[in-house]
């Protein structure tokens, strides 16, 4: 195969028709390979979360049409929630003039939100998680910022990223069906994600409520 056709094949997806040729090229390496190739992916995966790098949902779409819903998840979650973790780091060490930078204004607004929900930091964690509110990048960079603990940011990523990978890996399953990624995210599935968020915050209103009733 000349090289510029490796090159055309062999490259980060940057739309459902990349992410189909190279979905038909490797499928027979991955099955072979399986743990070669989930290495390279795991790689792939953690860097270009780390370091803020569109394209990581043609990554979580590719792993749904290669191994399935659950191999496909789990590997999405683990991936999402290290490179997640990894750019935690990084900004804490280097990205506070780069949040300053990019949204100052929703920068003030993310902080001002996490003060007032000190005590139920998860709970308002996994929300955002779970639903659209706020881009996963931006709540990447933006934590060490804000002062949110690691072992909070963890959790709440590892679990509040399960119900939209489920639904980009499931979606992966017919890819040669999908039109646009815009598809992945209709009214009723965001519906359905900011009720499974609504429900993470309950015990934070109740919380509120028995303490305003007994003032």
């Amino acid at each position: 195969m000349p090289e510029a056709e490796y090159d055309r094949i062999l490259r980060l997806p940057r739309n459902l028709a990349d992410l189909r040729i190279l979905k038909d090229n490797i499928a027979v390496y991955a099955s072979d390979y399986q743990a070669q190739f989930m290495l390279g992916y795991c790689a792939t995966y953690i860097f270009m979360q780390t370091f803020m790098i569109p394209g990581t949902i043609f990554m979580s779409l590719l792993a749904g049409a290669l191994f399935g819903v659950v191999k496909g998840v789990i590997l999405v979650v683990f991936t999402a929630t290290s490179g997640a973790s990894s750019c935690y780091f990084l900004s804490k060490l280097i990205g506070r003039p780069l949040v300053n930078w990019l949204w100052p204004e929703k920068l003030r607004f993310f902080q001002a939100e996490i003060a007032k929900r000190r005590e139920k930091l998860l709970n308002y964690m996994l929300f955002l998680r779970i639903t659209p509110t706020l881009p996963n990048t931006f709540i990447n960079v933006a934590s060490p910022i804000v002062d949110i603990p690691f072992h909070i940011f963890f959790l709440a990523t590892m679990v509040g990223l399960i119900p939209a990978s489920y639904i980009t890996v499931r979606a992966g399953l017919a890819l040669g069906d999908l039109k646009s990624v815009r598809d992945l995210y209709d009214f009723k599935t965001l519906v359905v994600l900011f009720m499974i968020g609504f429900i993470s915050i309950v015990p934070t209103i109740l919380k509120r409520k028995r303490a305003y009733n007994e003032d």
